[in-house]
């Protein structure tokens, strides 16, 4: 069986484990669509999926904590002259964000941060030798909540991808990001 059949099921039992939790509940749920930017030629779009909205949690020292789990879905490709390379993940992450600010007395501003786990289909991509198919996905960003009861929301993030030195090789790779979520 090859890697990128690997994904595709570990996809499909990821979400169907998520969506046959007792505790989901369709107000608790959004699905967002990014655009990537990386490095030389490198760009892609991540389909991602969020089970459990937001669940508040109260910290004495640092107070309210928004927290919810994310599984995506990356689409990666790489174009330099006459070569095109094409790169898939699959990725599970929690996801923290805290209110940091209101803009115009009405829209959330909130930042955002979380490390979770990927699984890319190719190790060699973008000119670089990723050194292992297992990747964590670090993230930090912005985010503004708004609309009909706040339930669209734009973020811009940082995304960084790499094995965290459990191989020999690991040059990671980096993105820019916008991303448009929606509350289902």
């Amino acid at each position: 069986m090859n890697i990128k059949k690997n994904i595709a099921i570990l996809f499909l039992l990821s979400v169907s484990t998520l969506f046959s939790s007792q505790n989901l509940y369709a107000s608790e749920q959004a699905v967002a669509i990014d655009y990537l930017h990386g490095e030389q030629e490198l760009s892609g779009i991540r389909l991602a999926y969020r089970p459990y909205q937001t669940q508040v949690t109260e910290f004495e020292w640092l107070g309210d904590l928004d927290v919810y789990w994310e599984v995506s879905l990356n689409f990666w490709e790489f174009g330099k002259e006459n070569k095109h390379e094409t790169n898939y993940a699959l990725a599970l992450s929690p996801v923290f964000s805290k209110q940091f600010d209101t803009l115009y007395g009405k829209y959330p501003l909130k930042w955002e941060f979380g490390i979770g786990v990927s699984l890319i289909t190719d190790t060699r991509f973008a000119g670089k030798n990723v050194g292992s198919h297992y990747q964590f996905e670090d993230r930090l960003g912005v985010i503004m909540e708004f609309g009909e009861q706040l339930k669209s929301s734009v973020a811009i993030r940082y995304m960084h991808y790499s094995n965290g030195g459990l191989n020999d090789h690991n040059p990671g790779l980096d993105f820019l990001n916008v991303s448009y979520a929606r509350r289902l």
